[in-house]
Parts: C-alpha cells; structure tokens; sequence
C-alpha cells in the first residue's frame, strides 16, 4: 500500500476533514457550545435533550455494520457528499424549532444521514491516505482538523450569535435569543451543502485505490471474519469508554454556566475553545503515535482522561476558581481527544486487513457507539436531578469508572499476536 503522495492525496484528506466535521456540527456540535442556549429556545430539559441523542444513537446503531459494508463498496466521494446534503434538510426544519416530537424524529433521521452513509466512508478513506507507517498522521490529521473546523464553524456561530443578541444578553427576551440561534443553524445548514458540494465535484476515487477494488463484497462473510480477530473485541471495549469521555466534553459548556457562573456567550467561549484544543492535541499525538506504538498512547489517553474526570468529580471546580476549571478541562479533553485519534489508527497493530476495514469500524462501532445511546438519558437524568455541581460530580464520578475499563482493554490490546497470521493488506 502506498504512503499518502503530495497533490491530489493531500487534498483528500482536507476534504475528509471538512466533511468529517460538517456533517456532525448540526445533530452534535450546536448542542455542544450553545447547550444553555439549545435547552431554553427549544424548551429542553437535559433528559428530553439526551433523549433526542438516544434515538440518533439507536437509529445509528443499526446504520453501523451495514452502512460499514457499504464503505467496502462505494467509493466514499458518493457517500459522503450524498449524506451532507441529506444531514443539512434536518437542519434546515429544525431552524423552524419544531416540536419535541420532531426534534426527535430529525435527531433518528441524522442517525441515518451520518452514520449508514458517511461513517465507514470517511475512516477506510482516511486509513488508505495514511498508508502502512503513517496511521498516526493520517487519523491525527483528520481528528485535529475535525476539531480545528468545529471550532472555526463553532467561533463564527458564537459571533453570528452574539451579534444579532442586544448589548445586555442577560436582559435578551427569548423570542431574541430564538431569532439568533436561527441564523446559526441555518448557517451550519447551508455549510454542509457547501461542503458536500465541493466532496462530489472535487474529491479523487483515485481508481477506488487498489486496496478498495480488490474488497471483498460478500458481507455476511466480511462480518463473520472480522469476529475472529481477537483485537476488534478490544477496540469494542476501547472505543465504547473513550466515546463515554467524548460525550462528557457536551456538558462543558453547561458546567461553564451552571458552577461557574459564567453567562451564555462565555459558556458558548468555553465550548469553542475545548474544541481548539483538539487539533493540537490530535496532531501531536497523532505523530507521536507514529514514532512509537499507538498501543502506549492509547494507555496514556486513559491514564489522563481518568485524571481529569477525577479533578471534577472531586467537586473542588466552583465558581471563582476559573483558573483551575481550564486546567482541568484541558487535562480531561487531552485524554479524550488523544483517545478518538488513536482507536482507529491502531487497526495495523490489532491486525486488521485492508480490505475489511469498513466492515471492522461498522462491527467496533455497533459496541463502541452505544453511549449514543445512553449517555444523554444518563446525563440528563443526573443533571435535572442533582441541580448544580452535585449532578456534574456524578458525571465525572462515572466517567472515571469507564476509564479504568478502558485503560483494562488498551492494556489487553497492547499485549495482542497475529495469532491467525491474518494478511493485513
């Protein structure tokens, strides 16, 4: 398999990159940096919120292995510009704020748009890039540039926000704030067109790349190999507790707001800068991890991660403390971020073929996706309950449980042989 080559393959991964994070701001990073916000003009409760991401999440789960299958088919230029445009009609009902009904329905329908057409295409598209010795590189790239596009996209919301908002946000009626959070989900809408656009017109097939044409097409039988590789139940396992501390990075903002008392265009701040963090983060890692073994730096990941969540569920992180509230989230997304570049950039060291891995992401991601599911409900359930930071502190309480299940399932990973002499190309 060949190294990325300058030219044409650089410019695929910009575009996986601008994708990778376009088709994922509606359903996930709107939510995200503007939660406070999100909760009052659609008149939310965080259960009813984390109940919209559950319905994505069931709808997904389903989407997963086959929508995998798919990526071993179709070349991802198709794929992907197809599922952008799908993703942003969502956005552009839920700019009209429907009923909860149809909230939930929209968050099911983006369950399919990005995860049944788009998922498998974007990781086996970003694993050919990086070729055998630059898996670090290529998921570091894309998980850093993912991050640094959120966080662009997300800036210029907060500005689109504030902008339309009267001087005195706290004394902005509701009706105000609605018309504003209007304009930025019609921007990120409108985005994902854009974006989608540029995919179909401009992203190579590259000859579908020599690894894609010689895919196995028989999908019950892809499925069936991939449960023999003893590394995908690791990854499983791997993929479900870092994805738990990716869900966790929703509520920051939230924390901004209700411990620390900062108001909604700081709190949106607060959300837009963890998501800086992550291409620096992301990169580094990334390359580190191609200098070493991503096996270690998964270790790691969990190590920090598990640190960080430990800082906040100590409930020492209040208000006039600011100081130690950025260092501790940037302790706790440094994990998490470190986590989501590696778990699929380690498929050469869990003995992975090639030609499979759209099949592997589905199946991983069947287990390692789930907290889609419960994680909202969950969370929302601890933070309705317990007002405050008493609600926060049992958030983190259980994301320190999930890192040390991670940190069990990196170390297992870490000690793996080809034990099946599998062919990885």
């Amino acid at each position: 398999m060949q190294k990325p080559q300058h030219g044409v393959s650089y410019y695929q991964i910009i575009l996986l990159i601008l994708a990778g994070e376009t088709v994922f701001i509606l359903p996930f990073v709107l939510a995200r940096i503007f939660r406070p916000t999100f909760l009052d003009v659609f008149n939310l409760t965080n259960l009813q919120l984390g109940s919209c991401f559950s319905i994505y999440g069931i709808i997904a789960l389903l989407s997963y292995v086959y929508g995998g299958t798919l990526a071993d088919k179709f070349t991802p230029r198709k794929l992907i510009s197809v599922s952008l445009v799908l993703t942003s009609i969502g956005g552009f009902l839920m700019a009209t704020f429907p009923s909860y009904l149809i909230l939930k329905i929209i968050y099911g329908y983006w369950g399919f748009t990005t995860v049944f057409l788009f998922w498998g295409a974007m990781i086996k598209g970003t694993r050919v890039w990086g070729g055998t010795m630059q898996q670090g590189k290529a998921f570091g790239l894309l998980e850093g540039g993912r991050g640094f596009v959120a966080a662009t996209i997300g800036a210029v919301g907060v500005f689109i926000f504030s902008m339309l908002l009267p001087d005195n946000i706290v004394n902005a009626f509701l009706e105000e704030r609605k018309e504003a959070f209007r304009y930025v989900i019609l921007f990120t809408s409108m985005l994902a067109i854009v974006v989608g656009g540029l995919v179909f017109l401009f992203m190579e097939d590259q000859n579908r790349s020599s690894s894609i044409q010689n895919s196995d097409t028989h999908t019950i039988s892809n499925i069936k190999k991939v449960f023999k590789i003893e590394s995908v139940w690791w990854l499983m396992l791997i993929v479900l507790s870092a994805y738990v501390g990716y869900k966790i990075t929703d509520i920051f903002s939230l924390y901004a707001a209700e411990v620390m008392l900062f108001n909604e265009i700081e709190a949106a701040q607060v959300g837009t800068f963890q998501l800086y963090l992550r291409p620096v983060i992301c990169v580094s890692i990334g390359l580190l991890a191609d200098k070493t073994r991503g096996a270690a730096w998964l270790i790691n990941g969990f190590i920090v991660m598990l640190a960080g969540a430990l800082l906040f569920a100590t409930g020492l992180i209040q208000s006039g403390a600011s100081l130690f509230f950025i260092l501790s989230l940037i302790t706790t997304t440094t994990g998490v971020y470190a986590l989501r570049t590696l778990y699929f950039a380690v498929f050469q060291e869990g003995y992975i073929p090639i030609r499979i891995t759209g099949t592997a992401v589905g199946v991983i991601s069947v287990i390692g996706y789930t907290p889609d599911i419960f994680m909202g409900p969950i969370m929302g359930y601890l933070l309705d309950k317990s007002p405050g930071i008493y609600g926060h502190q049992q958030v983190f309480m259980m994301l320190a449980a999930f890192s040390v299940l991670g940190l069990f399932a990196a170390i297992k990973f870490s000690h793996l042989k080809n034990k099946n002499n599998l062919i990885l190309t």
